[in-house]
Parts: structure tokens; sequence; C-alpha cells
């Protein structure tokens, strides 16, 4: 994987954090690579840094920096090759009719309930179904970069039907990255497979030609869907490598010594 040094962003410095466990694998310790300082990490410094691998959690900027475990894999999708299967083409039918509206990050209670209820809902005991106001805020509406927040209703006249789903996206110099998506924990519904699929869309218009989907994790349930955007390109070694079937993961890298430690484009 590039090195960070080889990137044109001389002015970062980069810090490994102490081990902590991982929210994905059981039974294992995880660690990242932060960016810094946050406030020079600015739309094009972004744009490079998840084109080698970084994501954004809040200010943070961070990508997987693991002792022996390599299970996170950085996936994107080209959109101009992207051809959806057919439960994907029955999930645009089914939601095609949601209204969104996309805003600037901004605090609304409406959302704030919905993120509760889906926390609850998809991911009880994870840790984040009792986030405070703070908590959801520091997470999801606190950006240096170029961020949208991407709402969808149901259909009414005045724009105001039940809220569905909330999406939080980075626009990037080459396409979009999604930062994180709730929605209403419906039984036999397929919103977020929805949204993925409006990214792809929304990138199309946007002329650009990727949507970065974050770590697929084979392992995970909750990340292996991410292989079903096909084709998609993993990054490997520092090079984007298009793939079609499921990738070897969770190999053994070497352990890192001698580092510090830390406990305007619009659609």
């Amino acid at each position: 994987m590039t090195h960070p040094k080889e990137l044109p962003l001389s002015s970062l410095q980069f810090y490994a954090t102490a081990p902590y466990p991982c929210s994905y694998l059981p039974d294992r310790l995880a660690r990242s690579q932060v960016a810094t300082p946050s406030h020079l990490i600015h739309a094009d410094a972004y744009s490079g840094l998840v084109a080698n691998g970084f994501r954004r959690s809040g200010m943070f900027t961070y990508r997987p920096y693991c002792d022996s475990c390599r299970a996170c894999v950085p996936l994107r999708v080209p959109v101009q090759r992207f051809k959806p299967t057919r439960s994907q083409r029955r999930a645009w039918k089914a939601h095609g009719n949601l209204q969104a509206r996309v805003l600037r990050l901004c605090f609304l209670p409406e959302h704030y309930q919905l993120y509760l209820r889906y926390q609850s809902g998809r991911h009880s005991g994870g840790g984040m179904d009792h986030d405070s106001v703070d908590q959801y805020t520091q997470f999801l509406l606190q950006s240096r970069v170029n961020s949208r927040l991407v709402e969808f209703r149901e259909p009414s006249s005045d724009g105001s039907g039940a809220l569905r789903m909330v999406s939080i996206l980075d626009v990037l110099n080459d396409g979009l990255s999604a930062v994180y998506t709730f929605y209403e924990p419906d039984q036999g519904a397929s919103y977020g497979t929805y949204s993925v699929l409006w990214q792809i869309e929304q990138t199309k218009l946007l002329k650009l030609p990727h949507v970065y989907l974050g770590y697929w994790i084979a392992q995970s349930p909750k990340m292996a869907y991410k292989a079903h955007f096909s084709p998609h390109e993993v990054l490997v070694e520092g090079r984007w490598v298009a793939q079609q079937g499921p990738l070897p993961t969770d190999q053994a890298v070497p352990r890192r010594t001698g580092e510090r430690v830390l406990g305007p484009r619009q659609f």
C-alpha cells in the first residue's frame, strides 16, 4: 500500500493509534493510522487520501493499520462499468419513488430519531444505539471537506413525506465517498442497497468515475455486502485492482514499530 509520504501532502503527519477492540471481527484488536492536523486536510488532500485507502469519521481521517490483519479492504465502484444484479434492480424499482433532498450538514431532530431507531434495530448492543446528540453530531455532522447530507422521504407534494433514510456523503475530485447511511429498519426493505445505487447514479450525473464504499470485510456480514456491487475495484498494495469475485483477506503483515501513538462542488 502506498506510503503517505509518497503523496503530495508534505504538510501532514501520520500517527498510529493504540490498539482497541475491533468493531467488526470478534476477539481481535485493531489499530488505525490517522492523518493530522485535520485543519490542513482540505478537499484536494482528502481526495488523495481516500484514493489511498483512508476514510473519514467526523474530523478524523484514518485507515486500518492493524499489526497482524488485513481484513479491511478499500473498495470502490467504477460507475460507468457497474452492472446491477437482479436483486439490486428490484431494490431500485421498490424505492425509486423516494424523494431525495440534498442538504448541507445540519442537525434535525427527525434525523437523530431515525438514527437511534436504526442503531437499535440493526446494531443493537454495538455501542452506538445509545449515542447522545453530541456523539451523533461529532460522528456525522462535523467535516472540513465537501460533505452533503441526503434525506430520502416518501413522496408528497410539499416534501414533508415520511423520512425513510439519511446518507452522509463526501464529494471528492474523482467521485463520491459514502460516509454513513442510516434508515428505517423495516423488514423486507432494501434502503441500504437503494442508497448505493442512488449514489452511483449521482456520480454518473456529476461525470465522475468512482463511488468509494469504504472497507469491505469478507468475514463480516455487516461489510460483506459491498462486494455485491460489481464490477468493483479493491486497493491491494497501493494499486486499485479490478475485482469480480472474492478476494483473499486477513493476510498477516509485519508488526510496525517506532511510531508515535495517539490514545465546492455541489450536486
